[in-house]
């Protein structure tokens, strides 16, 4: 991870792949996201490091990302977090070099790395969140996807207010464990994806799973068995396969 610490704002040093505006239009593609917002080419994220909530005001100046902090600057900790979240949301550590030289020889691919150049597979930092998103949007389109998440997160999201715009922060798993089924029900989630949804909650709460767990796995593959073989709770005990 490159970056400087200024004090009242960070740079980050993004590889020559990078291509800010690209990764600017796919994040603005709903209209119902709550969880960022894009004005007059900034990139505006409520993040909370260490239990305090930081407004963040992301923009790109020459070859670098500058994030600046609007309402006050953070500890020199935080900041630290603060860049490492944005370098993995904008999966800044991936070398595109050898996908690019594969591409130039591709008929197919040729034209499309050359008007896409630079865009990056923007992530999800957090676990519980990007588990949630795969949950909420299983076998429905991505426009009430986006109507299930806006609902979902300032039902039981956190929420600040800075001249007159709401930031907002994805539920936490904590807060999430304590619902119920039918208070998901209530907002068109199906009862199989409420479970789901308040199962891994749960037991991200308790630790069974982990980020730092997830990642200590030897391959892919033994990841993505670890997780399909979550199951629902039946009679307060966890099922798994």
């Amino acid at each position: 991870m490159n970056w400087i610490n200024n004090e009242t704002y960070i740079v980050i040093n993004p590889p020559a792949a990078f291509n800010y505006t690209e990764c600017l239009i796919f994040l603005n593609r709903s209209k119902q996201e709550v969880l960022h917002q894009i004005k007059n080419g900034y990139l505006y994220k409520l993040l909370q490091v260490d239990g305090q909530n930081i407004l963040c005001k992301i923009g790109y100046q020459s070859t670098c990302i500058k994030v600046e902090f609007p309402i006050h600057a953070p500890s020199e900790r935080a900041l630290e977090k603060i860049a490492q979240y944005i370098w993995q949301w904008f999966d800044l550590e991936k070398n595109l070099s050898s996908f690019y030289e594969m591409a130039q020889k591709d008929k197919i691919l040729q034209p499309l790395v050359k008007k896409y150049y630079g865009l990056r597979i923007i992530g999800m930092p957090d676990l519980f969140e990007a588990l949630v998103w795969a949950i909420i949007g299983q076998q429905i389109n991505l426009t009430f996807a986006y109507t299930l998440k806006r609902r979902f997160v300032e039902q039981f999201g956190e929420c600040l207010i800075f001249e007159g715009e709401s930031y907002w922060l994805f539920p936490t798993s904590e807060r999430i464990a304590a619902i119920q089924v039918d208070d998901l029900r209530s907002l068109q989630f199906t009862a199989r994806k409420s479970e789901y949804i308040i199962n891994i909650a749960k037991i991200m709460t308790n630790g069974q799973l982990t980020k730092e767990k997830l990642l200590q796995q030897e391959d892919f593959l033994e990841s993505k068995n670890f997780l399909m073989s979550i199951r629902v709770l039946v009679h307060g005990q966890l099922i798994m396969c």
